[in-house]
C-alpha cells in the first residue's frame, strides 16, 4: 500500500499537522522534530502528493520550461542555469524540447497545465504569441527568456540582439573585412542581429550581401545547416572574406566546410559565431563569438518568475542583457 502522511506522523510520533508543516516549510518546528520527520519520510520512502496540493490551491513548486532545441548547447546550458537556480530556491523544473514545432508547443503546454505547474518559462524560438496570450488570460505566470516580444506586454529576460549583430560587424570591419556572409535561422532574434549588423555596415558605407542564408527548416541539424550555407558561399561568384553565423553550431558547420575545401580559418575566411557555448573553446580554431550571459540569464528569469509568484510584481518587467565579443582565433585581419 502507498505510504501516507498518516504513516509518517505515526512513525515520527508527531501530529499530521506537524508533518504537513515540515513538508511545506511552514510554522515553527524545532530542528530535532524536523529531523525526525525527515528520517521517517526517508525510512518509509514517502513522497508528498504535489498534485493533491495543487488541487487545494497550494503551489506545486514546479515550473514548466519550454525550449526549442535541447541539442543546441545554448539551450542546454540555459536550461542547466535555470535548473541550478531553481534548486537553490527549492523549485523543480520540467523541461520540454519542441524542435520548433507548434504542435509540440501546444502539446507540452496542455500537459504541464494538467500537472498544475505554477508557471511557464518560454525560451527563444517560441513564436506562438496566441498561446502566450491564452496562458496570461488564465492568470498563469509566464516569463519569456532569450528573446522578446517588443510590441506585447509581457515579462521577459531578453538579450540585446541588435547590439550583438552591431558589435560582430564592427569587429570584422576593424579587421578590414568588407565582403561578409551571414548565416542564421529565420527567427526574430536573428532578424534583430542582422538589423544591427546591417546598420554597422551602413555606417561604413558598405552594403550587406544580398545572398544571406536564412535557414527556414528549424528542425535541421544546425552543424549540417552551417555546412550547406558555407558550401553555397564557396560556390558564389565572390567568396566572402568573413562569415557571421548566428549561433556557434552554424559557425562550426561553416568551419568544417571551409577546411574540407582546402581553405583556412581565419587566413582565408574569418568566422564569428554567437552564444559562446562550451564548444566554442574546443573547436579548431577556437571560435570568436558573441557571448550571451547564459548563467546570469538563467538566474534572472528564475528570480523574476518567483517574484511574480510572490505578488511582488504589478507591472511588466523587461530585463535586457548585453552580449560581449569574445575574441579567439577564428578571425584575423584581411
Amino acid at each position: 500500500m502507498k505510504v501516507t502522511i498518516y504513516d509518517v506522523a505515526k512513525e515520527a510520533n508527531v501530529s499530521i499537522a506537524t508533518v504537513s508543516n515540515v513538508i511545506n516549510k511552514k510554522g515553527r518546528i524545532g530542528e530535532k522534530t524536523r529531523r525526525r520527520v525527515h528520517e521517517a519520510m526517508e525510512k518509509l520512502n514517502y513522497e508528498p502528493n504535489i498534485l493533491a496540493s495543487a488541487l487545494t490551491g497550494k503551489q506545486t513548486k514546479t515550473i514548466g520550461l519550454i525550449i526549442p532545441d535541447l541539442a543546441n548547447p545554448f539551450f542546454s546550458e540555459l536550461a542547466r542555469s535555470i535548473e541550478d537556480r531553481a534548486h537553490e530556491l527549492s523549485y523543480n523544473i520540467v523541461i520540454c524540447s519542441t524542435d520548433y514545432q507548434e504542435e509540440k508547443e501546444n502539446k507540452y503546454i496542455s500537459l504541464l497545465k494538467q500537472k498544475r505547474v505554477d508557471g511557464f518559462i518560454l525560451a527563444s524560438g517560441f513564436e506562438n504569441l496566441e498561446r502566450v496570450k491564452e496562458l496570461m488570460n488564465e492568470d498563469i505566470p509566464v516569463v519569456i527568456v532569450a528573446r522578446d516580444y517588443p510590441n506585447f506586454s509581457i515579462n521577459a529576460v531578453a538579450l540585446d540582439d541588435y547590439m550583438g549583430g552591431y558589435q560582430a560587424a564592427n569587429h570584422l570591419l576593424q579587421l578590414g573585412h568588407k565582403n561578409i556572409g551571414f548565416i542564421a535561422l529565420d527567427l526574430y532574434s536573428n532578424r534583430e542581429r542582422i538589423r544591427g549588423f546591417k546598420d554597422a555596415l551602413n555606417e561604413h558605407h558598405i552594403e550587406l550581401r544580398n545572398d544571406l542564408h536564412f535557414i527556414e527548416d528549424k528542425k535541421q541539424n544546425l552543424v549540417k545547416a552551417g555546412n550547406i550555407s558555407a558550401e553555397k558561399y564557396l560556390q558564389s561568384e565572390e567568396i566572402p572574406t568573413a562569415i557571421f553565423a548566428c549561433n556557434d553550431l552554424l559557425a562550426i558547420g561553416a568551419i568544417q566546410v571551409i577546411r574540407d575545401a582546402g581553405l583556412s580559418v581565419p587566413e582565408d575566411i574569418s568566422i564569428v559565431g554567437f552564444d559562446n557555448t562550451n564548444i566554442a573553446t574546443i573547436v579548431d580554431p577556437p571560435l570568436t563569438t558573441m557571448s550571451q550571459p547564459i548563467q546570469r540569464m538563467g538566474r534572472e528569469v528564475m528570480d523574476l518568475i518567483i517574484s511574480i509568484f510572490k505578488g511582488e510584481r504589478d507591472d511588466e518587467v523587461r530585463i535586457t542583457l548585453v552580449p560581449d565579443l569574445v575574441k579567439r582565433k577564428s578571425t584575423q585581419e584581411v
